[in-house]
């Protein structure tokens, strides 16, 4: 997640590098005012590439998105009863994908109103239901010649297909790893 973080990070440091380009070469030009225009792009790409030669890595402690994104990991980590650093005592780093779903997913099937064992997830709207159920309903409603819909409040999809559906395997794992959590905490 840090590796997407950075990523996002340098983006976001380009893209607000090309746009001071943009807009110091037209306030260049304004003040300028050259009986022959230049060629602005060149001129963009400059001051572009001046913009980008200052960069630093350092720079991405002081990002906004990315101090605020290592904030809220640590918060969740903290919520999850989690070291904030694994690493310290030599074990193995903590999967933070599987925090960040967890801190955010409801384990029940909307339409079973159990926890899931086998989540699929449907490409289409993004709900996740349990394997066995969502693939009843939507025999059932195919065989009364009739569109199977999302049985999740609010969502206007109304045309689930056995081939919306894949195996969410993030919010299995989390499940089964809250679970655990769970059964340690109850002995």
């Amino acid at each position: 997640m840090d590796k997407a973080m950075v990523e996002f990070a340098t983006m976001d440091r380009q893209l607000n590098h090309y746009v001071k380009a943009v807009q110091s070469t037209i306030n260049h030009v304004k003040e300028e005012r050259p009986e022959k225009i230049p060629d602005l792009k060149l001129l963009v790409e400059k001051k572009f590439l001046a913009l980008q030669s200052k960069n630093s890595d350092a720079d991405f402690q002081n990002n906004e998105k990315f101090v605020q994104f290592k904030q809220q990991l640590k918060e969740l980590k903290e919520q999850c009863g989690l070291q904030a650093d694994r690493e310290a005592d030599g074990t193995e780093g903590v999967d933070e994908d599987i925090i960040v779903t967890q801190s955010q997913t409801n384990f029940t099937c909307p339409i079973t109103k159990e926890e899931m064992k086998k989540p699929v997830k449907n490409k289409v709207c993004g709900h996740t239901y349990e394997e066995d159920a969502i693939v009843r309903m939507i025999e059932s409603r195919q065989k009364r010649k009739k569109k199977a819909y999302c049985p999740q409040i609010g969502c206007s999809h109304t045309d689930i297909r056995k081939s919306d559906l894949i195996q969410d395997e993030a919010l299995r794992r989390a499940i089964e790893n809250h679970n655990k959590k769970r059964h340690r905490h109850s002995e």
